[in-house]
Parts: structure tokens; sequence; C-alpha cells
């Protein structure tokens, strides 16, 4: 299959080699000229993964071109960036291609899930869109560490097609229709994963972390359940899964930008110090809203965008939370 992956980070990159590795011929798109001639001249992609993408792997500094014949559209570009891109990309896809959904977010203001977005911005069924998620960190992947995923979609025949294309010895896919539970186990875990890292940053120990990574999952489920999804699909790769991963990696953004504010950093400070994307922080305040919106308790959320965007300390959060009124669990 021809695909267009349409952001050239560390995911982006890493999944263009995923689909080159699985036989199809890629085109990545990137946003600086410099990373489109790295790519081109060396097969490399050396300020995001390690090691060669493949010969099949193209790429590209203009869209269009990317876009051209694509049957599959992969979409990784910063979760609150997604709807400006897509106004200008919209028009130039093709009818009969399969949109796919690296992201993992919750869009601020409209509290919209990543494939939600994609829908009402481009203007697709959302039978059309996948969203592929789970325990996938990219470093891991890139140098072809075993690891496995989910291909959410409502069209399972579609998800079926889009397994098959990124089937490799080192990627495995799973299919699953659950597109709400898979996205909000993908979005949730970026904010659980910032209080873990601040818990290890202040030498909190294994009963704590243990503590964030349950706790954070009932919230997520809950907050799943309220707006439709499958109770299981958290107790898979999209829920526990992604969870485990994020939170106890140092290859994890998020983790170790909590890391940062546990260690006193300010938001901006820590900002300065991380130099990349890290979802966690702004969906926090989306994720917060769609869950007040729903009447979910969601306490740990709550607490992570008080450090972030109020300004308080993490000591004071984990106290906040430890002193909540008890109540079954």
């Amino acid at each position: 299959m021809r695909a267009a992956v349409l952001g050239a980070g560390s995911w982006g990159t890493t999944f263009a080699k995923v689909l080159n590795d699985a036989g199809n011929d890629v085109v990545l798109w990137a946003r600086r000229p410099e990373v489109a001639a790295a790519i081109r001249d060396t097969g490399e992609n050396p300020g995001y993964i390690v090691g060669r993408v493949g010969h099949r792997v193209s790429a590209t500094t203009d869209p269009l071109e990317a876009l051209k014949n694509a049957e599959l559209v992969v979409l990784a570009v910063p979760s609150q960036t997604l709807r400006g891109n897509l106004a200008a990309w919209a028009p130039h896809l093709d009818s009969q291609s399969t949109l796919i959904s690296l992201m993992k977010g919750v869009e601020l203001g409209t509290t919209l899930r990543m494939s939600q977005v994609i829908v009402e911005a481009a203007g697709v069924a959302a039978d059309r869109v996948a969203v592929v998620t789970g325990p996938n960190l990219a470093p891991e992947i890139a140098a072809e560490q075993p690891t496995a995923t989910v291909v959410a979609c409502e069209d399972i025949d579609r998800a079926t097609q889009v397994q098959k294309a990124i089937f490799t010895p080192y990627f495995r896919p799973y299919t699953n229709d659950d597109v709400v539970g898979c996205e909000l186990g993908g979005a949730v875990k970026n904010v659980i994963a910032l209080a873990y890292g601040m818990a290890e940053a202040m030498g909190m120990g294994d009963n704590t972390r243990a503590s964030l990574i349950t706790r954070g999952l009932a919230e997520t489920a809950r907050l799943g359940v309220a707006l439709g999804a499958d109770p299981l699909t958290f107790s898979g790769l999209a829920g526990l899964g992604d969870l485990v991963a994020t939170c106890s990696s140092p290859l994890s953004r998020n983790h170790t930008f909590g890391e940062y504010l546990g260690r006193g950093m300010t938001l901006e400070q820590a900002q300065q110090a991380a130099r990349y994307t890290v979802e966690g922080v702004k969906s926090c305040l989306a994720i917060r809203d769609l869950a007040r919106a729903h009447g979910v308790e969601m306490p740990i959320t709550e607490q992570v965008e008080r450090v972030c965007h109020e300004g308080a300390d993490p000591r004071v959060a984990v106290r906040a939370l430890m002193t909540r009124e008890i109540k079954p669990e």
C-alpha cells in the first residue's frame, strides 16, 4: 500500500519505519526542510530516532506531495495542532483513504477526542478513522524491540486492513472496535504519567507509584464508561499496557516532564528543559473539563492540572489526594 505519514517527530518517523518494514511505500511529511533533507539523503532522522527508516521511505516538506494517491494517511502531529493542519490537508485526501491517528490527546476548548476532531475537521465518516495506540515508546520500536499495539476502528474490516499493513516481526497489532475506550486510555495515561514522574522525583516509593497507576486506571475507566466505552478495554493494551509503559519508562516524555515538576521547576522552566511537546500538559485541562461535564471524579487529573496550570506545589497536591474523603474502592 501507499502511505503518507504527516509528522516527522519520533513516533511519526518510527511509524514510517514500521510501514516500510511491513512492505508499504511511504512518504513522510516533515515541517522542517532540514529534517526532510536528512531523511532523503541519509535515510535517518537523527534528531528523533536512531537508525535508518528504510528504503521505501521518502520525505518531503510538501503535504500535497505526501498525500498524492495515499491509501493510508497517518496523522502524527501534536494533538492541539491537528485541526489547523487538517484545514489545509482535507481537500487533498483521497475519498477512499483510511485516516490513522497516532495522537493521544483531547482537544482544548471542544474536549473532542482526536478521531472526533478528524471527522469534524476533515469532513469524513467516523468509520474511515482508525486509531493506533498502546505501549508504543518510539525508541524501543525503532530498535525493533517486540511490542504489541491496538488498531481501533468502528469498521472492523478497515481495522483489519490497517492491522495487516503494519504487522512486522517486532510490531504486533490487535484490532478493537472500541474507539472511545482506546483513545481515552491513550490520552489520560499521559496525565497519570506526569503525576508518576512527580512522585518519583520526590523520592516516593513503589507503593506510591503502584497506587498512582491503579487509581489512575480507575479514573480513566470511570470516564470511559461515562462516555460509552467498554470497561474491558482498560485492562488491555490501550489501557493498562499503555499506562504502565508511559508511567514507568524514562523514555516517556510525560514521565520526564513530571520529574521536572517534582524537582520544583515551574511549568515554564520544565518546558524550556524539555524542548518537546508533552501532550499531558495541555490535555489535562481538556480531560478535566470533559470529566466535569459528565460528572466524573478524576482526582489525580485535577491535581496534575493544579500543578501544571495553577502553580500548586506537587507535595501539596499529594496531600490533597491522600486526605480526600475515604470510601469503598
